[in-house]
This record gives structure tokens, C-alpha cells and sequence, in this order.
């Protein structure tokens, strides 16, 4: 599966993006989707993931009630809204979809959206 991720940006402090990621190459409803971030001198964290009917979804505390994550299997897209943005949320944002294959996880990455927040 191929994942191509956009809506990042520079913003400040308080303000709101929406970040979307678009799969193609295979049946999206087969995975399972996520966010990632990495800031400058830290390694890559999972922000929040949602399952593959999208009942279930997981935050990073740091982002909860603050991020949502959704997917539109029919338009093979999953989001992530963010609101009440703060300095530490810059990063470069990176999108992830997962699959078990057999007794392993299979992982694929979108690549990558900067977003900076100005306090």
C-alpha cells in the first residue's frame, strides 16, 4: 500500500490542522491505520492509531482530547484533527497502516508532513 499524507503547516499557538492521508495499492479496510511524529533529536512516537472498522481508537496521552483520528475506508483516507495545537507538537507527522500477515506485523509509512506550531 502506497500512503500519501498531506495538511501539515506552520500555525500558531491555539490554532487547529487537519492532517489526511490517502492509501492506494490495496484494500485500505484491511488495515489497521495510525499517526506518528517526530520531532527534531527524538525518536518517532505514536500519536494515535484507529483499528480497521474504526470502532477503536488509541491516544497518546499527551494528545488526548485534543487529537482525533478518523478513517473513510470508501475514500481510503484516515485524518487526524488536531485542535489546541502547542509548540510541542512540532514535528513531522507521518502516517502508518498495518497488517498481520502470518505471525508478523507488516508496516507502511506515508512520507512525512512538517507541522509547526509558534507560540
Amino acid at each position: 500500500v502506497q500512503l500519501q499524507a498531506s495538511g501539515g503547516g506552520s500555525v500558531q499557538a491555539g490554532d487547529s490542522l487537519r492532517l489526511s492521508c490517502v492509501a492506494s495499492g490495496r484494500t485500505f479496510s484491511d488495515f489497521s491505520t495510525g499517526w506518528f511524529r517526530q520531532a527534531p533529536g527524538k525518536e518517532r512516537e505514536m500519536v494515535a492509531a484507529i483499528s480497521r472498522n474504526g470502532v477503536t481508537a488509541w491516544y497518546t496521552d499527551s494528545v488526548k482530547g485534543r487529537f482525533t483520528i478518523s478513517r473513510d475506508d470508501a475514500a481510503n483516507t484516515v485524518s487526524l484533527q488536531m485542535n489546541s495545537l502547542g509548540p510541542e507538537d512540532t514535528a513531522v507527522y507521518y502516517c502508518s497502516a498495518h497488517i498481520r500477515t502470518l505471525a508478523r506485523w507488516d508496516t507502511y509509512w506515508g512520507q512525512g508532513t512538517q507541522v509547526t506550531v509558534s507560540s
